[in-house]
């Protein structure tokens, strides 16, 4: 199998009053690692003067749903939001939860592609040639100099 290093597709997906949810899924068959890297979240041509508000849907540490706000967002005094790229890992909805947009998000999906199980056997070391390589990686102390 050849070997992929990562890569990433450019992201978007708009929330309106019609469309208030979106869903971004992946296929977990396929034995890759996403991250849906969120740059900017940006109110688009006929939107009107109101609070648009954001929200992340996901589960937390007890599987319970709870929902994040991430942008407020009015035409009048913020129409744009940069969120740096922020790291989500799917399966994430995002939701207009006030307001009626339309709001568009965009970002990257992130792929990194796992290597075969063959490659993972040949790179994994034998305890023997682990403890030779920790022999030959022990440094002296480092002794302060004279003056």
């Amino acid at each position: 199998m050849e070997l992929h290093g990562p890569s990433s597709v450019l992201f978007g997906c708009e929330l309106t009053a019609s469309t208030k949810s979106y869903t971004f899924q992946v296929d977990n068959e396929d034995d890759s690692e996403h991250i849906l890297a969120l740059s900017v979240v940006c109110l688009t041509d006929g939107a009107k003067d109101e609070c648009n508000v954001v929200e992340v849907v996901g589960r937390n540490h007890e599987n319970q749903e709870i929902a994040v706000p991430v942008a407020n967002l009015k035409l009048s005094c913020q129409p744009l939001l940069s969120l740096d790229n922020f790291e989500l890992q799917p399966p994430v909805t995002f939701r207009l939860a006030a307001g009626s947009g339309p709001v568009h998000l965009a970002g990257w999906h992130k792929i990194v592609h796992r290597e075969d199980a063959s490659f993972e056997e040949d790179d994994d070391l034998s305890d023997d040639e682990e403890n030779d390589l920790s022999d030959e990686e022990e440094l002296p102390p480092i002794k302060p100099a004279k003056k």
